[in-house]
Parts: C-alpha cells; sequence; structure tokens
C-alpha cells in the first residue's frame, strides 16, 4: 500500500522545512501557508512546483549509498512517500487524503538545495530518478501523514505504466 510517510512546509525560501502532521492543498495553488503558495520561495516566478513529492526509499538509498541522512525535509521536498515510485505518477491524476493531485515533471536537484542542506554531495545523491515530482492540485482538500496515495482511473489500466503502479499501489 503507498501512504504518506511525512510531510514538510517552510514559508520562505532557503528556511529549514517543519515536517508536519496535516495540511490543507488549495487547488492551482499548492500547500496552505508553503513557500511557493505565499510566493516567497528561492524559485518563485522562476522554477516552482505547486507541490513536490520524494520516495522514501529514494531518502533510505541515499542514507546507505551517501552515508546523507536527509529524513529531516533538507531534500527540500514536502510530501514522502512510501509504497510507490513518484516516477510512475507523471502525467497521471492520483488522490491523497481528500485532494487530487497530477504528477507535472521530475524535480531534479540543484546547487540550492547542497547550500541550503548545507552537507557535500547532496545535489549528487538526489540524482538517478532520487529527487522526486512536481505535482499540481487539481482538487484541493486535507493531506495528512498515513493517507493513503491512490492512483485514479485516468491512469490507463492496459498500459505496462498503468499495470505498474497499479501493482504498486494494490495491498
Amino acid at each position: 500500500m503507498a501512504t504518506v510517510e511525512t510531510i514538510f512546509t517552510t514559508d520562505e525560501g532557503s528556511a529549514p522545512m517543519n515536517e508536519v502532521e496535516g495540511i490543507e492543498a488549495v487547488e492551482r495553488q499548492g500547500l496552505r501557508g508553503d513557500r511557493y503558495m505565499e510566493g516567497t520561495g528561492y524559485y518563485s516566478g522562476m522554477d516552482e512546483c505547486e507541490v513536490t513529492f520524494i520516495e522514501s526509499e529514494a531518502i533510505e538509498e541515499i542514507r546507505e549509498e551517501y552515508d546523507i541522512d536527509l529524513s529531516d525535509g533538507r531534500h527540500r521536498r514536502n510530501i514522502v512517500t512510501s509504497g510507490v515510485s513518484v516516477h510512475d505518477l507523471l502525467d497521471k491524476q492520483f488522490r491523497v487524503g481528500e485532494t487530487v493531485f497530477e504528477g507535472t515533471r521530475p524535480r531534479p536537484p540543484c546547487a540550492h538545495v547542497e547550500q541550503v542542506a548545507d552537507e557535500e554531495g547532496v545535489a549528487s545523491a538526489l540524482k538517478n530518478r532520487r529527487g522526486g515530482i512536481c505535482a499540481s492540485v487539481v482538487e484541493g482538500g486535507e493531506i495528512g501523514v498515513g493517507d493513503e496515495l491512490e492512483a485514479l482511473d485516468e491512469v490507463d489500466e492496459d498500459s505496462s505504466l498503468g499495470e505498474s503502479i497499479k501493482s504498486r499501489l494494490v495491498d
């Protein structure tokens, strides 16, 4: 079963991420109070994502391979998932809690994430599909830690990608 493991937000660019138990997602805007919804993010006006997702499995790989622990939110992504490859959600709609998202594009690492993390090697560690994805909020609502992530009917169940998502989302 795919779930939300952790949620992070911050109200201004370059500030530490704060772990929260739940948050409101606002249609076509992002997470209530997060830096990019507020227009105060480092990349505001240039390269914004409404919401970012990263896999807990990727964070664990980084810990094992690079000896870098990003579980405190220094990866700068909003929602940490478990049990699904977030890249399989690109160009698909999916539900988390009351909210419907659409995966829009990969979120590769940048030099800024390493600078804010204050640890050499973070940008390299987040490469190779470990940097997560961007998503738009299609239908707003509350999301919380422990919520299930479910692919919606728009996923083509006959395609290998659809089967890949389905197999990861079924317990």
